[in-house]
């Protein structure tokens, strides 16, 4: 993805698809990441108002090594990953209710890596495994220094995914 392309993906306030040279394309199976922001939750709509007949899968990664940035916790105790698991099922639980609302089927997902597994990864793994031909998802709109220490989910999928990605805010 060229400077122009990162530019625009950064700062347009309406949703930008991202499509490379020889990227698979199709409207066969798309893929909405969710994290529970209201971002996650306007790409939901988003694939739900554009694409009501595409099969679509709603995905949430769970990581079991992640860092609460700030507070220095690099391992969650079995409780506190239980929590997690539990607030990643009220997460697709919601999705799905989204999903009736808008009369549209979708199929859920949660990721949880065995091992150190990013949120980028985790898509780009679905991604391949899954036979996804699109993907579709929130951005924070991250800038400066937030961006630089946080980096952003949505630049590092559009960069390297198979398939062409379609960010919205």
């Amino acid at each position: 993805m060229g400077s122009v392309a990162e530019r625009v993906l950064r700062r347009a306030p309406v949703p930008v698809t991202i499509v490379r040279p020889n990227q698979r394309t199709g409207e066969k199976h798309h893929l909405v990441p969710i994290d529970g922001s209201e971002q996650s939750r306007k790409a939901l709509e988003y694939a739900f108002t554009v694409f009501p007949d595409v099969e679509a899968t709603v995905l949430h990664a769970i990581d079991p090594l992640e860092t609460h940035y700030g507070e220095g916790q690099f391992v969650h105790t079995p409780a506190q990953y239980e929590q997690i698991e539990a607030e990643a099922e009220q997460l697709l639980a919601d999705a799905e209710d989204l999903a009736r609302e808008y009369d549209v089927d979708v199929s859920t997902t949660v990721f949880a890596g065995q091992k150190p597994n990013r949120p980028v990864n985790a898509i780009l793994e679905y991604v391949d495994d899954g036979n996804v031909d699109h993907v579709i998802m929130g951005s924070h709109g991250r800038s400066g220094t937030s961006r630089i220490l946080l980096g952003s989910v949505a630049e590092f999928v559009a960069r390297r995914s198979p398939a062409p990605v379609t960010v919205v805010r």
